[in-house]
């Protein structure tokens, strides 16, 4: 296990070096985020360097922290490690997970290797957040704006290319490449602004706006209506066949922005955090109350309207 040499959060009263860590958090809820990724499934040797790989499973986590509304303290990481990883491999790693973690001024302080035959890495993070400012799937109400930030699709285009590198012809597309191995911060700037609006639903885009969206409606009991053409994307998503655009903006994965609902009273509200902050965000739909079609996401598209079942993402192997 790598030794910090000192602890950014005042909250860290003892991290690495013993048999468990202690924190102190007061007037505080503690959010608790666990992901495990595994190699040839979830990410690959052949679309991503090391340090791209401790910087990609931190950020699913951090993400996951921000759709709480939340902000990140610390983390812990557990790693297997076959015998053909190289000392200098796994440093990477940590080197990746590192440069996000300054960024939050987050602690790293604990965590277990051992040896395996399967590059596995299970990263927890922990936040805060007020306990009058969690935000839930669950709260979600009728005429609620539908919103995401970002561009979808993204990270799926990326992963394509850099699994079918015959396409790679331009250099016009490291942008999506760039997407996929480094993703975009996690918005805890953005819905940390957002303190003084007292309700937003929300979800991290990490499987895909059909997953998280679906995840909305069912735990709010209400019926989500998003417009296809209102998803924003990369102008350069057109380059690509109708098929692959449609796939990657509804179930594209590990965009790591976010998917939520606001009220229309709050709507500007939201929008001036988002410029406060720099993050693009677009309304993309409304919150209907439907007793037939409550805890369902429908799609308008080219005048119709079809239920939108989750179709998340797809890792590199089942």
């Amino acid at each position: 296990m790598i030794q910090p040499k000192y602890y950014k959060q005042a909250s860290t009263r003892k991290g690495i070096g013993d048999d468990a860590a202690i924190l102190r958090h007061t007037n505080e809820e503690v959010i608790v985020s666990v992901d495990t990724m595994v190699e040839d499934i979830h990410f690959s040797t052949m679309t991503t360097e090391p340090f791209h790989i401790g910087y990609r499973a931190l950020a699913a986590n951090i993400s996951d922290i921000a759709a709480m509304g939340g902000k990140p303290t610390s983390y812990l990481v557990s790693i297997v490690i076959p015998k053909k990883w190289s000392a200098k491999s796994l440093h990477q790693i940590y080197d990746g997970m590192k440069q996000l973690a300054k960024d939050y001024r987050m602690d790293l302080i604990g965590g277990d290797t051992v040896s395996g035959k399967q590059l596995t890495l299970s990263i927890t993070v922990i936040g805060t957040v007020n306990a009058d400012k969690v935000r839930y799937r669950n709260s979600a109400r009728e005429d609620d704006i539908i919103f995401v930030t970002g561009t979808l699709g993204d990270a799926a285009c990326g992963l394509h290319l850099l699994l079918n590198k015959d396409q790679m012809y331009s250099d016009k597309y490291q942008y999506f490449l760039n997407r996929h191995q480094l993703p975009p911060q996690p918005r805890i700037d953005f819905i940390n602004t957002c303190t003084a609006i007292d309700r937003i639903t929300l979800n991290d885009v990490s499987d895909g706006i059909a997953n998280e969206l679906n995840e909305i409606a069912d735990a709010s009991h209400k019926k989500l209506v998003i417009d296809f053409d209102t998803i924003p994307v990369h102008t350069l998503l057109a380059d690509f066949t109708k098929e692959q655009q449609t796939a990657w903006k509804l179930s594209g994965g590990e965009d790591f922005e976010l998917v939520g609902t606001v009220s229309v009273d709050n709507w500007i509200q939201l929008k001036e955090a988002a410029l406060k902050t720099n993050t693009p965000i677009t309304a993309i739909g409304k919150v209907k109350n439907d007793a037939k079609n409550n805890g369902s996401v429908w799609l308008n598209h080219n005048n119709q309207l079809k239920k939108l079942d989750k179709s998340g993402y797809t890792h590199l192997r089942r």
